[in-house]
C-alpha cells in the first residue's frame, strides 16, 4: 500500500494499549489511541517520543465513538486495524457473592465492556467495508478479553457476563464480516498483565515483583495482536488464548 495503514486502539494505558502503539508505529503506522482521559500520565510518553496521536472518547456513548470514527477518519483516513482493549468492570462487581452486587454496578460493567466493544466494532465494521481490499482483507478487529470469557469464576457474575457476550459478539461479527474481508478476532487472555516499572523491574499490582515470564508481558501481548493483523485470510485465526507457562488452568 502506499499510504501508512492507520490503527486505532480504543481504550489506554501503561500495559497493552501503550505496547500496541509503539509497536504499531514501528511498523510504520500511523497510531491514534482513545481513551476517557487523555491527560493520563501513562500516554504522554506517547505523544511524545512516539508520535501517537490521543483522542478523548467515551467508548460507551454511542455518540462519543462516532465522533472518534469521524475524527480519526478525517486526520489520519480510515483504519485498518482497531482494537478494542477495555476490561470495562467497576471496583465494586469484584469479589462481591451473586447476592450482594449492586445492580447499578453490574449494569456499568455490561455498559463499559460488552457495550462498549459493540459500538467500536460496529463504526469500525463500517468504515473497514469503504475500504479497498488488499490481498482481499479490508481490516482487522481485535477484541482483547479475559479469564472470565473462558470460564466463570465465584464472586465474577458480572465480569463473567460482560466477557462472555464479548466473546459472542466477536463470535458473530467474525462469522459475518469475515466473508467480507474483515478479519476479527478476540484474545482472551488468561493471566495477570506485568507491568514494568520505573527501575525496570517486571510486577504485577497483585502479585508484586515477579519473575520475566510468569505474568503476561504487554509487548508480548502486541505481537500477538499484529501478527493477527498480519496473517493470510487463508488462515485467520478467531480466538487466540495467551497464557504464561505456568498458569493454572
Amino acid at each position: 500500500m502506499n499510504k501508512a495503514e492507520v490503527a486505532l486502539i480504543v481504550g489506554g494505558g501503561p500495559g497493552i494499549s501503550a505496547s500496541c502503539a509503539r509497536l504499531f508505529r514501528a511498523e510504520g503506522m500511523r497510531v491514534a489511541v482513545a481513551a476517557r482521559n487523555i491527560e493520563k500520565n501513562s500516554l504522554a510518553n506517547l505523544v511524545d517520543e512516539h508520535d501517537v496521536r490521543l483522542f478523548a472518547c467515551d467508548a460507551a456513548d454511542p455518540q462519543s465513538v462516532e465522533s472518534l470514527f469521524a475524527d480519526v477518519t478525517q486526520q489520519f483516513g480510515r483504519p485498518r486495524l482497531v482494537v478494542h482493549n477495555i476490561d470495562g468492570r467497576v471496583q465494586d462487581v469484584f469479589g462481591k457473592r451473586i447476592t450482594d452486587v449492586s445492580p447499578e454496578h453490574v449494569l456499568a460493567t455490561l455498559k463499559n465492556s460488552t457495550f462498549s466493544a459493540f459500538l467500536v466494532g460496529q463504526k469500525a465494521a463500517q468504515a473497514m467495508l469503504e475500504n479497498e481490499a488488499v490481498d482481499g482483507h479490508r481490516g482487522t478487529i481485535l477484541f482483547t478479553n479475559a479469564s472470565a470469557a473462558l470460564k466463570g469464576f465465584p464472586r465474577s457474575g458480572a465480569f463473567a457476563a460482560a466477557s462472555h457476550g464479548k466473546a459472542g459478539l466477536a463470535e458473530s461479527m467474525a462469522r459475518e464480516l469475515m466473508p467480507e474481508g474483515i478479519h476479527v478476532a478476540q484474545i482472551p487472555i488468561d493471566a495477570a498483565i506485568g507491568v514494568v516499572r520505573s527501575d525496570g523491574s517486571r510486577a504485577h499490582w497483585r502479585a508484586g515483583t515477579t519473575e520475566e515470564d510468569n505474568h503476561a508481558h504487554p509487548d508480548r501481548i502486541a505481537d500477538v495482536y499484529l501478527q493477527l493483523h498480519r496473517q493470510h485470510r487463508s488462515t485467520w485465526a478467531f480466538e487466540v488464548v495467551l497464557r504464561p507457562w505456568n498458569e493454572r488452568w
